[in-house]
């Protein structure tokens, strides 16, 4: 096969050897702790796989030394799971402790399987993206750091909890059907600079908008926002640089709860408003992960086994949740949206 630009390489070509010779072959797979499986193939082969809790955005010393320990310990095989932790892959059972008692020995973090949390799906915040509310490395640090007993499997929930954040609500990130979910809000309608924007294609600029707040001002050689139809997500920002919506006072972040992509139990669901908005403040975001940390302790101590964070909000009740919680239920949890989503069909499953 020639080799081109177009599309992504065959991933079977990068296949560890002991995945490549037992693909589509495998018995069983069994948990021996939190965070290290041991998957058996029909062959008698035997795999186990070591995952390590990781940042999202990672220095070349860190690469570096990921790369070492799989040298050392793994044939060099390791993967990187959708939620940024590192799995390292051991096929000579001999090297399982080692590499262990190593990762420990560098104060690395085993876990996120199971009952529990694992990493955070997040978006790029205040380090490379130009429209965002909130930060996402910062929060994330801070809410696992709160979390990290729940991702160890120290501590043991009723049943999965994916936890993401997204900057803002473009939702670059997993937010619109995470258990729970943090997302950067913003406040403040686009400032336009009628001057700069001349410079701008304002055809494209007004395009841009997806619920149609933006018109010409043929006057000025500019546009006009509507500030009653804007939702703040700065796609006009993208198109135009001189529509700046981002406010060091009025950005923040919301909460929402209840969503997942699994389709087992219940169908999908999409993520609900539970807490309007809480203050960005840098760099450990208190309020955040108090809020973030009281749900998914309320969420443990009430819900049933297996059932995910929305499976126990709609067992219980939306009232009861906001009781237990302590969250206060105020006129921003009223979605009168013509698409709101206690109207409009959400779900995966198939309906005749």
């Amino acid at each position: 096969m020639s080799q081109t630009d177009i599309g992504p390489p065959d991933y079977k070509t990068m296949l560890p050897p002991i995945i490549a010779r037992n693909y589509g072959q495998w018995r069983y797979h069994e948990t021996l702790q939190t965070g290290v499986l041991k998957h058996v193939a029909e062959s008698g082969e035997e795999l186990y796989s070591v995952r390590m809790g990781s940042q999202r955005l990672l220095s070349t010393d860190t690469v570096r030394e990921i790369c070492d320990i799989a040298d050392k310990y793994c044939d060099g095989h390791l993967r990187f799971t959708s939620r940024y932790n590192v799995e390292f892959l051991v096929s000579d059972q001999n090297q399982l402790q080692p590499l262990l008692e190593d990762l420990k020995a560098r104060g690395r973090v085993i876990g996120g399987t199971g009952a529990g949390i694992t990493g955070m799906v997040h978006t790029q915040g205040w380090i490379h993206c130009h429209t965002p509310a909130t930060d996402a490395s910062g929060p994330v640090k801070a809410i696992m750091d709160a979390l990290a007993d729940y991702f160890t499997g120290a501590k043991v929930l009723p049943g999965k909890v994916r936890i993401s954040l997204a900057c803002c609500l473009n939702m670059c990130g997993a937010v619109h059907c995470s258990d729970i979910s943090v997302l950067g809000m913003h406040r403040l309608v686009p400032v336009v600079d009628h001057e700069r924007v001349k410079g701008c294609e304002i055809p494209t600029t007004v395009a841009s908008c997806p619920t149609g707040a933006i018109r010409p001002d043929r006057a000025k050689g500019s546009v006009v926002v509507n500030a009653e139809k804007c939702m703040y997500c700065g796609n006009c920002y993208t198109m135009c640089p001189a529509m700046p919506l981002a406010d060091p006072e009025g950005d923040g972040i919301s909460i929402w709860v209840g969503g997942k992509v699994s389709n087992s139990r219940s169908g999908p669901a999409f993520s609900k408003l539970a807490i309007p908005y809480l203050p960005n403040n840098p760099p450990r975001w208190p309020e955040t992960v108090e809020a973030v940390k009281n749900i998914v302790e309320v969420y443990a101590a009430h819900a049933r086994k297996h059932e995910r964070v929305g499976e126990w909000i709609n067992r219980v009740g939306w009232e009861k949740f906001f009781r237990l919680t302590g969250i206060p239920f105020t006129d921003k949890h009223i979605d009168d949206y013509t698409l709101a989503s206690t109207t409009f069909r959400s779900s995966a499953q198939f309906k005749f």
